[in-house]
């Protein structure tokens, strides 16, 4: 996306494409791959890091089957992964071959903790959607682990960033438009504004939920929407525009 090397967007479509092509049976994800059969039960690291890697690729190009796995996805974590009584995520589905001590770690160790992880993504997947069920879970876990991150902050990096998005609600845009300057203004958001999530959606998109199903433009070729968790600006119409909200969004007036 930074790049604009479309043979690396392909092969991370690719990748996508196989996994759920071979890894994703009957709503639920296998762990791994070998001589054609896929096997083994995926576990939450495997669940939320896919489920990330999804609300990344959406950003770079969008498509309605991404969406809907991402959604097939995070229904599989909250069903068959949350503690639904304290709080956060078992490593192992609930129908896992029963073990002495099913683990549910918060911190991070050479890989990210599955539970941070877990609460970015549905949380910023409940912003997208307006899906209050995801946004409630990220809620719970970050209460469960929150005395650990006080004693022990740096061992949370993956925690801290749901926190942190928690107290402040990401910055999203929606972008409504077609060919070259839909492009246009996808990319220069993305090298202008990094921090924010921008989804670029095509005219002929129909079916998107609610909180993506933003009107389409009339005599101009691009519409943009400016959203803070699930509140939004009124649309927006220039890309100059776009880039000055963009840049004060610190001192943006949003509707209750």
């Amino acid at each position: 996306m930074i790049f604009k090397r479309k043979e690396w967007v392909d092969s991370a479509v690719q990748a996508v494409d196989f996994i759920k092509t071979t890894l994703w049976k009957n709503n639920r994800l296998f762990a791994t791959y070998k001589d054609g059969k896929a096997h083994l039960n995926a576990y939450l690291d495997d669940y939320a890091f896919l489920l990330d890697g999804l609300l990344e690729l959406m950003q770079v190009q969008f498509r309605q089957s991404d969406l809907d796995f991402a959604i097939a996805l995070a229904e599989v974590l909250l069903d068959q992964f949350e503690d639904t009584q304290l709080g956060g995520f078992f490593f192992t589905s609930h129908d896992h071959e029963k073990l002495i001590h099913r683990p549910k770690a918060g911190q991070d160790n050479a890989i990210p903790s599955g539970n941070g992880f877990a609460a970015v993504a549905l949380q910023r997947l409940g912003h997208l959607l307006g899906e209050h069920r995801y946004l409630q879970s990220t809620d719970q876990a970050l209460q469960l682990f929150y005395s650990s991150i006080r004693r022990h902050a740096s061992s949370h990096c993956s925690l801290l960033e749901a926190l942190r998005e928690w107290l402040s609600p990401p910055q999203i845009v929606i972008l409504r438009g077609k060919g070259a300057a839909l492009s246009e203004w996808h990319h220069t958001l993305v090298l202008q504004v990094p921090d924010a999530i921008v989804l670029a959606l095509p005219l002929e998109l129909t079916g998107l939920p609610q909180g993506l199903n933003k009107a389409l433009p009339v005599d101009r070729e691009v519409n943009a929407w400016v959203c803070h968790g699930e509140k939004c600006l009124p649309e927006i119409t220039s890309l100059q525009e776009l880039l000055q909200v963009c840049g004060d969004k610190g001192r943006m007036s949003f509707p209750l």
